[in-house]
């Protein structure tokens, strides 16, 4: 059966867009988290956003810019960056069958702040616009129909509904394309964009998210003083190959090998039943056939929700034991992104095992005698050879992915 690896990423999030500007903020602990910039939250619960700030879409064709969402020119950005880390130009993916490559995304928000704008302008100018409002029901294809046509990929493609938990069951998917024959090559991740007010009042409505003001303890997962969580936006585009026909090409770097995934399903809260964190976990360890104690590092959701957070700690804690791995939560620094937090935190895990450094969590004060081993602040170096992902999406949705890293490709440079 063939093997899923990551040869090549892009980043785009409120702490910097661009891999190198991602990893050096997030490892010195910079916050992204502030008060909302793209328009007035004086009048909202929730004032405070990770945002991506300066953001250049110049590299998205003008009309592609005006008929799509903020997401999709986010994508559009982190994929043009996945491809040139993986050695791939345009002439390099003409020469390959197109059929054989493909895309896979995640969305959460489905075009909320489009739709908005198409909403304004029914309202302006009467049913003549009402058409171009219909075409929101599209939106959540459009990031994956956009990469397709700017790419050639022509392959199956897909796009995953499952909010948080998308950008890790779409990593998912594209591992079972890959190992079924599918593809070669398949475009994975999510971003999303919900900061709008149309989007950030469909975000209220599930009251878990944090009214706090101040931007260092607004978001604050696993902590006593938690109060919801800081929505955010951005995420990141990977590159996902076959190992052989990525050895094949030449491909100058693999990142990890995903060797595990699993996901599950909470079942309704009236049942009174456990939800089923552990065992998206433990399935997916089973599946890259490992125990818990070769994991050297967790990504871990973090809700900020103290009920969430609770079910969560009890998971790891089932499956690892108290204290017996480190576990980070990145996102304290760019808030919770929906669709991109999976695909960014599998970003982090990879550069984890890169440079034996695991990133901080930020602003956080666990409890006396809390049994998970938070990195907290700093960075901690130390060899990460596997680690997991976890991601649990509002409705019930959890996933978890397991990474390895994989030695430098034979002829290739690292």
């Amino acid at each position: 059966m063939s093997e899923a690896v990551i040869t090549g990423i892009g980043v785009v999030s409120p702490v910097g867009v661009g891999v190198p500007a991602y990893w050096e903020a997030t490892l010195a602990g910079r916050l992204g988290i502030d008060r909302i910039s793209r328009f007035d939250p004086s009048g909202y619960t929730v004032k405070l956003a990770g945002e991506v700030r300066g953001f250049d879409a110049a590299g998205v064709p003008p009309r592609v810019r005006a008929q799509t969402d903020r997401m999709t020119h986010f994508a559009l950005a982190a994929a043009d960056d996945a491809l040139a880390d993986a050695g791939l130009t345009a002439d390099d993916l003409a020469a390959l069958p197109e059929y054989e490559l493909a895309v896979v995304t995640a969305d959460s928000s489905g075009g909320a702040e489009f739709g908005q704008r198409e909403l304004e302008k029914l309202w302006r100018e009467g049913p003549r616009s009402v058409g171009a409002f219909m075409s929101v029901a599209w939106f959540y294809a459009a990031t994956t129909g956009q990469l397709s046509i700017r790419y050639g990929l022509r392959g199956a493609c897909g796009v995953v509904a499952t909010e948080q938990a998308g950008g890790l069951d779409a990593l998912g998917s594209a591992r079972r394309q890959l190992r079924r024959g599918g593809a070669r090559l398949v475009l994975s991740g999510g971003t999303d964009a919900s900061l709008s007010p149309a989007g950030l009042v469909a975000q209220m409505a599930n009251q878990r998210m944090s009214g706090g003001t101040r931007p260092h303890d607004a978001y604050l997962p696993f902590d006593a003083r938690a109060r919801g969580y800081v929505p955010g936006e951005g995420g990141a585009i990977l590159v996902v190959e076959d190992a052989e026909a990525a050895r094949a090409r030449g491909a100058p770097r693999v990142y990890a090998r995903i060797s595990g995934y699993a996901a599950t399903f909470d079942p309704p809260p009236h049942t009174r039943r456990p939800p089923t964190l552990r065992r998206a976990i433990e399935f997916a360890l089973a599946d890259a056939g490992i125990e818990p104690g070769e994991v050297d590092a967790v990504f871990a959701d973090a809700y900020g929700v103290p009920a969430l957070d609770r079910h969560e700690t009890e998971a790891l804690s089932a499956v690892f034991g108290a204290h017996a791995v480190p576990v980070t939560a990145p996102k304290t620094m760019t808030g919770r992104l929906y669709a991109g937090a999976g695909a960014l935190d599998t970003v982090s895990a990879v550069l984890a095992m890169r440079d034996s450094l695991i990133p901080p969590t930020v602003n956080v004060r666990p409890p006396d005698g809390h049994p998970l081993d938070l990195v907290l602040d700093q960075p901690r170096r130390a060899p990460v050879r596997c680690a997991l992902v976890v991601a649990r999406g509002y409705g019930g949705f959890n996933a978890a992915v397991v990474l390895h890293s994989v030695s430098t490709m034979e002829g290739a440079t690292r």
